[in-house]
């Protein structure tokens, strides 16, 4: 296992799309020929027509703002403008905390509901119940409000209060608290023993917390169960949008004792970067099978697809989303916010783009909709983006599948397959993988 400093980073999935991201200087640019000038002279007499005999005056800021988009918007669907608080709020998705109460809600009739309280939080000190409805927040009706509104209501600075009042079934009448807002850390890893023999990661996302997460989790599996009945582990990347790039190789690392992760490659080969691992598996070579579906995107289709080329894993699950693209983050000055920009293509240890076609897994097993979720769950992937980038082994078939996982642990088929395999009750000629098969570049 080896830790380096590293600019590159993965990022988040945003609506049905996942992005990538390097942290990076603006390289020069070549100047622009004398018909690009002209036609930048063009829109220049458009937005004063627009802004001075447009019906109605119209915000200046956000006619260039939607302009920029537009421009962007017809790269790729991942090259965008963000404004000074969508960069704010990326920075703090990829930190992994912020200052807050410590409840994940949901909206339900036009109410936030409390799913739970996190443990040892603000909100769950000041008694904040799972099943609470809140229906104000610093005396202002959640009504109408959409649930990022009301969220983002309730983060904010350190040490500072906000009331909510709640409703309460049992309660004859609101419930008022005020709560001193805290830092908030979201997990980033979950896990649990599975049987008593079998350690269980799950990795919600790549963020800064990632690769901390995860070794406390293994070093706890380690403590809880033996090492001669710890049969394996599963590591599921389902639903995981993705995240730091340099938190997936950091957490391909921890279960590689060598070999290439994976590399980007940009417009010029000179661009082309490589990330290896080190020696040290915190398994101990214990067998892995990883979990992936179509929400497994970006970072979580890195490590699926490093894990499975050097054979130190089985992938077992549906097709991946399929998405294979860098993008470059590039802050633009003070309150200007930044421009993210595809700028790469990433790239498997075998030399394979995932670029539109995604991870296959090495067994496949669907997981079962529930009846309310038939014919309504879409199926989608990068390949189906409009204006998404080609990817060099893309076909008509496409990326994507299914990205459902059950609530409960008993009902979820591809996990108890995998448990089946690390046990013995089933069997799969891909498990356990032959590391002497390992694939790699030439």
């Amino acid at each position: 296992m080896i830790r380096r400093a590293s600019l590159v980073l993965v990022g988040a999935l945003m609506g049905a799309t996942a992005m990538s991201v390097i942290y990076t200087a603006v390289a020069p640019a070549e100047a622009a020929g004398a018909s690009t000038y002209k036609e930048l002279s063009i829109f220049g007499d458009v937005f004063e027509r627009v802004r001075a005999q447009y019906v109605t005056p119209p915000q200046e800021d956000k006619l260039i703002e939607a302009a920029i988009n537009g421009m962007l918007s017809s790269l790729d669907p991942h090259s965008s403008y963000m404004n000074a608080k969508d960069a704010d709020d990326m920075r703090t998705q990829t930190k992994g905390e912020f200052g807050g109460l410590g409840i994940e809600v949901t909206m339900d009739n036009d109410l936030v509901k409390v799913i739970t309280p996190i443990d040892d939080t603000p909100a769950a000190k000041a008694g904040v119940l799972a099943g609470d409805y809140i229906t104000a927040i610093d005396g202002q009706s959640v009504r109408g409000l959409k649930l990022e509104d009301a969220v983002e209501k309730m983060r904010g600075a350190v040490k500072t209060p906000i009331k909510l009042t709640l409703m309460r079934k049992g309660a004859d009448k609101p419930i008022e608290l005020t709560i001193i807002r805290d830092v908030i850390a979201v997990a980033a890893v979950k896990s649990r023993e599975e049987g008593g023999d079998v350690g269980y990661l799950r990795i919600i996302s790549f963020t800064e917390k990632t690769t901390p997460d995860l070794e406390a989790a293994i070093a706890k599996i380690k403590k809880d169960i033996p090492a001669d009945k710890l049969k394996g582990y599963v590591l599921d990347l389902r639903l995981n949008p993705g995240g730091l790039l340099d938190q997936a190789i950091n957490v391909a690392d921890d279960v590689l004792e060598r070999g290439e992760v994976v590399s980007t490659r940009g417009r010029n080969p000179d661009e082309t970067r490589r990330f290896n691992a080190g020696p040290g598996d915190l398994t101990d070579g214990k067998p892995i099978i990883v979990l992936i579906n179509g929400g497994s995107a970006s970072a979580s289709e890195i490590v699926a697809g490093a894990l499975q080329d050097l054979r130190r894993a089985t992938v077992l699950g549906t097709q991946s989303f399929g998405k294979g693209s860098v993008q470059t983050i590039i802050p633009l000055g003070d309150g200007n916010g930044a421009l993210r920009l595809t700028t790469a293509l990433y790239y498997t240890p075998s030399g394979r783009s995932i670029q539109g076609t995604g991870i296959t897994p090495d067994v496949k097993v669907d997981e079962p909709l529930p009846d309310d979720l038939k014919g309504k769950l879409v199926t989608e992937g990068e390949s189906s983006l409009p204006g998404h980038i080609k990817g060099q082994s893309e076909t008509d078939q496409g990326s994507g599948s299914a990205a459902y996982v059950p609530p409960d642990p008993k009902d979820d088929v591809q996990l108890n397959y995998a448990l089946d395999l690390l046990r013995g009750a089933k069997t799969d000629p891909s498990f356990p993988p032959n590391p002497e098969k390992a694939v790699s570049s030439k």
